[in-house]
């Protein structure tokens, strides 16, 4: 399955693990913080332990909510830390955020550093993304519901997506034709 980072979400990337599906989402890295402080990947997190290790070596335990979801807060810790300068501005010390998600997330974004994944997925977006644009031109009506109603507009757009398909598939028929009929004799 391919998608852009919108779907590159743990929950998501957990969902196609549980059913087998290859993910070909991208999953964004962690974001970045203000004024070029560490990121949370220059921690080192260890789900088997559920502890986090910071660039200095200090390491906190996680602790976890009942969403699964949990924080590492580094406290007391960062008052000495000669890299407190590199990784908060924070008077209480550095915390982590670690999500529910976090071992499906690492596993998509280290899938994502493999070339051939990366080639796959630079060969394939672009043509899902250009097929979702043919549904949205404005002479398939894509943008806008005719009708009222989730069940009327789920049907419409099925139809859309169908007749859209169709035509497509009569281009590629047309294109691959290898034989043309007789030409009558005069």
């Amino acid at each position: 399955m391919f998608g852009d980072c919108s779907y590159g979400s743990g929950e998501f990337q957990s969902v196609l693990e549980e059913h087998g599906i290859e993910s070909g989402c991208k999953t964004q890295p962690p974001a970045p913080r203000t004024g070029g402080l560490f990121t949370k990947d220059q921690f080192d997190i260890t789900l088997a332990e559920d502890t986090v290790t910071c660039p200095n070596q200090i390491t906190a335990p996680i602790r976890r909510g009942r969403d699964g979801a949990g924080t590492a807060a580094f406290g007391a810790a960062c008052a000495q830390c000669p890299l407190r300068d590199q990784c908060t501005t924070a008077a209480q010390g550095r915390t982590v955020t670690v999500s529910a998600y976090e071992a499906e997330l690492d596993r998509a974004r280290s899938r994502q550093t493999d070339p051939a994944w990366q080639a796959d997925y630079t060969a394939t977006r672009p043509k899902v993304e250009r097929k979702i644009g043919h549904l949205m031109r404005r002479s398939h009506g894509g943008r806008r519901a005719r009708v009222r109603g989730l069940v009327k507009v789920t049907a419409d757009f099925a139809l859309l997506a169908a007749a859209v398909n169709l035509a497509r598939l009569g281009k590629l028929s047309a294109a691959f034709t290898t034989t043309t009929p007789a030409a009558a004799p005069a």
